[in-house]
């Protein structure tokens, strides 16, 4: 794939922007991400994966403006949207963002797709959307305003302001910041604790979490009665259910079947 390395660890899918020098992400590399992601979700050897750049300055800075330019905004970045994520409500499967330095743009869109946030201490966020004239995805702006405070990020849509890792793990966007040479080490061990619980929990959570985020509570309220959410029922009365209370009785770690 070009601009793009993959690496297996067990249940764990790596994936790195390589793209020099900036991780920019073009529509060639996005329509392979959306291979890639779809894949993945669609793979039983894999249980979550981490993202991450190339290098320790860039994380990735968004669409390739070159390219953007060219072709005038008309470009086709894959049904599952910028870098195979943005726009892909079936991955039930996590992914981790580990960030190693700068995360601008439609980099920050694609920040938001993901689950979960590890980030280098040396690592810089901002939406460049309005110093270019262009403006985020909805479902971007959405998520930015559902997971920071609302004056905080109406600043960063309007001004394109400029946030340290620290900044926006104060504010809960971020799981945890550490030294750039432990980035990938917190991040792997973030994932194995996904590893370690049950699969088709960690499924459902993911499912409903998606379903959930943009609904009302009346609305939550119905669906909890629809056919819609059989698939907690089917989590609850499984294998690994009856297999954790099992274990936790007998004082040992979980086998878990996926079933």
């Amino acid at each position: 794939m070009s601009g793009i390395k993959v690496s297996s660890h067990g249940q764990i899918l790596e994936i790195v922007l390589d793209n020099p020098k900036a991780n920019a992400i073009d529509s060639v590399i996005s329509l392979e991400l959306n291979q890639l992601f779809t894949e993945f979700n669609n793979d039983p050897r894999y249980r979550v994966a981490i993202l991450t750049g190339a290098g320790d300055k860039y994380f990735c800075t968004g669409g390739d403006l070159k390219e953007l330019d060219e072709k005038r905004g008309d470009i086709c970045y894959g049904e599952n949207g910028f870098a195979g994520l943005t726009h892909f409500p079936d991955l039930d499967k996590p992914v981790i963002a580990a960030v190693n330095g700068l995360c601008v743009g439609g980099g920050f869109e694609l920040l938001l797709a993901c689950d979960l946030v590890v980030s280098s201490k040396e690592a810089h966020y901002f939406l460049s959307e309005t110093k270019i004239g262009n403006v985020p995805y909805l479902v971007s702006i959405q998520r930015i305003l559902k997971r920071l405070p609302r004056n905080i990020a109406m600043e960063m849509l309007y001004t394109g302001r400029r946030m340290t890792a620290d900044e926006l793990a104060a504010f809960g966007l971020i799981n945890s910041v550490v030294p750039k040479d432990e980035l990938l080490e917190a991040a792997y061990r973030l994932a194995q604790e996904i590893v370690a619980a049950a699969p088709l929990s960690v499924s459902a959570c993911k499912r409903a979490s998606i379903t959930v985020e943009s609904m009302q509570c009346s609305q939550l309220l119905k669906l909890e009665d629809d056919s819609l959410f059989d698939f907690f029922n089917s989590v609850m009365v499984s294998s690994d259910a009856k297999e954790g209370a099992k274990a936790f009785v007998e004082k040992r770690d979980p086998v878990w079947g996926g079933k």
